[in-house]
Formats: C-alpha cells, sequence, structure tokens
C-alpha cells in the first residue's frame, strides 16, 4: 500500500489551512499525514484524533521531532469529540467517513466545534468510481464481498459520493469537490488485500451465518484473483472543501 502524505493528500487543503490556526486532524492513523501538515503550516496548532490508542500513539511519535508546529493527540470519537464549541479553525479528514456508520453526527460535531467561517476538508474513497482493469467476473464477485465487510462493519463503500450531500445536510456551504484517482495499492495488492480480508471474515465466529455463503464464493472468486499478476487498479477519491 503506497505510504500517504500531506503533500499529496492534503494538497487540496493546504491554501485553506494558515499559521496560527487551530487544526483537527480527525481519523489521523499513524501520523504521516499529521506530520506533513505540522510541517507545511508553520506555527499551528494541530490536535490529531483517532479512535485507536494505537494509533495516536504512532501519530505522537511521528510528530515528535517536527518544532516548527505544536502537535497534540486524542483517542476520541468522532461522534463526541472532547473540544469546547467553536474552538477550532480548520478540520481534515482523510479516509474517515468511508468508515462511519453515521456521517450525519459526525459532521454535526465538526459544526458544533468550528468557529463561524471554520473550513473542513474531507477525503473519501468511491469504490463505485474505482479503475480497475481487468474487471472479471471473479474480480466484481470478489469486491462485492468486500462491500458487504465494509457495510457490516458500518461504513460506506461508496463514501466518496455521498459525501457533498451530507456535509450539505449538516448546515456547511460546500466551497469545491472534485474527483482525484491515485493508486493507493497495486492490482495484484488489491486482490491479496480483499482475498485476506474475506478469508479473515470466514473465520470469526461473529461473522452472520446469513452473510457465510456470499463471502465463500466471494473467498473463492478472490484467490483466482490473486492469480492474476497483470492489471492497474486506481482509487477514485472525492475531495471536499466546505465551510461553516
Amino acid at each position: 500500500m503506497s505510504s500517504r502524505r500531506a503533500a499529496e493528500r492534503a494538497a487540496f487543503a493546504l491554501p485553506s489551512l494558515r499559521p496560527g490556526m487551530r487544526i483537527v486532524d480527525l481519523g489521523c492513523g499513524p501520523g504521516s499525514i499529521t506530520a506533513g501538515i505540522a510541517t507545511a503550516v508553520a506555527g499551528c496548532h494541530i490536535v490529531a484524533i483517532d479512535t485507536e490508542h494505537a494509533q495516536t500513539t504512532l501519530t505522537r511519535a511521528a510528530t515528535t521531532r517536527i518544532k516548527m508546529s505544536t502537535v497534540d493527540t486524542l483517542t476520541a470519537s468522532a461522534y463526541a469529540l472532547p473540544l469546547p464549541d467553536e474552538s477550532v479553525d480548520a478540520v481534515f479528514a482523510h479516509a474517515l467517513f468511508e468508515h462511519l456508520a453515521h456521517p450525519a453526527a459526525a459532521l454535526q460535531e465538526l459544526h458544533r466545534v468550528l468557529v463561524p467561517g471554520g473550513a473542513i476538508a474531507l477525503a473519501a474513497s468511491d469504490w463505485s468510481r474505482a479503475k480497475i482493469q481487468p474487471q472479471t467476473a471473479n474480480v466484481t464477485a470478489a469486491l462485492r464481498g468486500h462491500y458487504l465487510l465494509r457495510r457490516r462493519a458500518g461504513g460506506d463503500p461508496y463514501a466518496g459520493r455521498n459525501l457533498a450531500t451530507h456535509v450539505t445536510a449538516a448546515g456547511f456551504r460546500v466551497v469545491t469537490t472534485h474527483t482525484r484517482h491515485r493508486q493507493d495499492m497495486t492490482y495484484p495488492q488489491l486482490a491479496t488485500y480483499v482475498e485476506s480480508r474475506l478469508a479473515a471474515a470466514l473465520d470469526n465466529p461473529t461473522t452472520p451465518p446469513g452473510d457465510h455463503a456470499q463471502l465463500a464464493s466471494a473467498a473463492r472468486s478472490a484467490w483466482t484473483w490473486t492469480k492474476t499478476k497483470t492489471g492497474t487498479f486506481t482509487q477514485a477519491w472525492t475531495e471536499l472543501l466546505a465551510t461553516k
């Protein structure tokens, strides 16, 4: 999987970020993008938030040596941010909304913590517009199982397609939105990733019995897909800027 850096993943957001701003990086993950923002926007104060303590620990390690900006980390839910009302100038979130069961509730939290005129910069993947070639019957069946797992986990594999609708409904004014295609992983890597996820789900005793037949069929298709070593895959990302 490609390394995710601010110069690429946050390029659409960086022009709206300025020194002195208080910025939330929501769903910060291991902190590679956080570190890039802290370096690019000298003098800002970043609050990096993730639901997993292991991720915020990695973010803390990734940003320890950056002296140009202040970075704090918090382990918290996107639905209950431990921040005062109207205390944040901007929120950045990359690859978060595709994992949220309740995007409207998360956006209401962002609306609460942002100052009037504050900005949100969101990037979400959209599997409905991913470019996958060759997309054989086995690829289609394997991906159908992958999407089922995403939905069962509370996510939306087409989150990018629905992002602007959710943002507008939450009371924000959309400034710009566009789709960018990137190679997050190679075609063989995608096949291996999907096959491993399906196999893990079949071994998981908490997987609903009613899903077993489809997942087993998808896993067989994914295994066949892994034997194809030549192909292309670029993921579609919706990048959106909006203001409160």
